[in-house]
């Protein structure tokens, strides 16, 4: 087997674990403030606080892990976040008030890192001919997370409660970290001076298609998150039982990722042919229109049916927007391009929760399905026009690529 198949497939399963162990707690985080730390009154707000925190300090600390994982290797920088992060997971089983709850996030939010890393290590071990299906086929693995993650949640709270579901993600997540030492990075030569956040930022300030793409990541990721503090408490208005809230809201959660698994790698094979710029016009197109046709709908098994479809579309955003970076990049700046791009990331992550917490308990959910889905196919306008550019490919990359 070639050595870049068998760190895919080796990254696959470490990132399948990782994702699972977050999704298997983090979406009941509504629930665990209102049963467990005694939140009633503005619960949408402090869930949407709880969830943006860690993404706002992840998002602060990504260019600083990515060039690290520059100097360093991005192998290390996984299992340093995989470590952490199941430490932080653990640490939430010892919560009691929502004051320490906010400062554990905070703790996860340093510690995280473990995706990007995987996308940079995915970007620069994998020769350039097969970078798009190499990132479509990761993209499945936090898909793959998504599905099983929020399943295994809803039915372990039920027999241990959402405390016990913190023990299992921390378990998850170090084993998640032991398996990814076994990935091989190519040796190559780095540099021994390491670079200031600030001057990373000024280098990909000077290309400009770079930036369009770091911007569209962003109101992608706030225009999805938007819904993140909400989906639970929706499933109830829904007609879920209150009891059994973990369980429906699982399955709806899972209804996505379901979805990517079964088109993410199809999507980075016609990335390849037809243009990852056109791949990402077609996700975003549907899934806005998914978004849109979800207020309208009133019951668990439409709602659910209409997540799968979304799911569908929306799977060739960011592997599409991930093979753009590695594209416009040279190879010896990906691993802090991308780690930029998880900054951007991880703002919009940030704006999204926030901006659901106060417009779920002002407006209304349904009307943030509405505005999600317009921000998605203002998007999608905005790729129709300003991504239409070639890959900066260089020889000498290529060349050493195929070696």
């Amino acid at each position: 087997m070639e050595q870049w198949k068998r760190n895919l497939y080796i990254l696959w399963i470490g990132l399948f674990l990782n994702h699972m162990s977050y999704t298997l707690s983090v979406p009941f985080f509504p629930l665990f403030l209102q049963q467990d730390l005694g939140i009633k009154n503005g619960l949408e707000a402090w869930a949407g606080v709880s969830i943006s925190i860690s993404f706002l300090i992840s998002g602060l600390c990504a260019p600083f892990w990515g060039s690290l994982a520059d100097r360093y290797g991005s192998k290390l920088m996984l299992f340093r976040s995989g470590v952490g992060l199941g430490l932080a997971h653990l640490a939430n089983f010892f919560v009691y008030d929502p004051f320490t709850f906010i400062m554990v996030r905070v703790f996860q939010g340093l510690m995280a890192g473990f995706s990007p890393a995987s996308i940079t290590f995915v970007g620069t071990n994998t020769p350039e001919k097969h970078v798009g299906y190499a990132l479509g086929v990761i993209s499945t693995s936090t898909a793959a997370g998504s599905i099983i993650g929020p399943l295994v949640g809803g039915v372990l709270s039920q027999w241990v409660g959402l405390r016990g579901c913190f023990i299992a993600s921390a378990i998850i997540t170090l084993i998640s970290a032991v398996i990814v030492l076994g990935v091989k990075e190519a040796h190559r030569r780095r540099s021994t001076e390491r670079t200031s956040v600030i001057q990373d930022v000024k280098r990909a300030a000077t290309n400009p298609r770079l930036l369009r793409i770091y911007g569209l990541i962003m109101l992608v990721s706030t225009s999805v998150l938007i819904l993140e503090p909400l989906i639970t408490i929706y499933v109830v208005q829904l007609g879920g039982n209150a009891t059994s809230a973990t369980l429906s809201s699982g399955i709806v959660f899972s209804a996505v990722g379901a979805a990517t698994v079964l088109m993410g790698p199809r999507w980075g094979r016609i990335g390849g042919r037809i243009g990852y710029s056109r791949t990402l016009f077609i996700g975003l197109i549907g899934g806005g229109l998914g978004n849109l046709l979800q207020m309208f709908v009133h019951n668990l098994v439409g709602f659910g049916l209409l997540r799968f479809s979304y799911g569908l579309f929306f799977a060739a955003v960011f592997p599409a927007l991930n093979a753009l970076i590695i594209q416009q990049v040279d190879r010896d700046f990906r691993g802090r391009a991308v780690s930029l791009s998880q900054s951007a990331n991880q703002f919009g992550i940030v704006a999204g929760p926030l901006l659901g917490g106060i417009l779920g308990g002002w407006i209304g959910i349904p009307y943030v399905f509405l505005l999600t889905g317009v921000a998605l196919l203002a998007a999608a306008w905005t790729v129709r026009g300003a991504l239409k550019f070639k890959p900066i490919v260089h020889e000498q990359h290529a060349a050493s690529s195929d070696s």
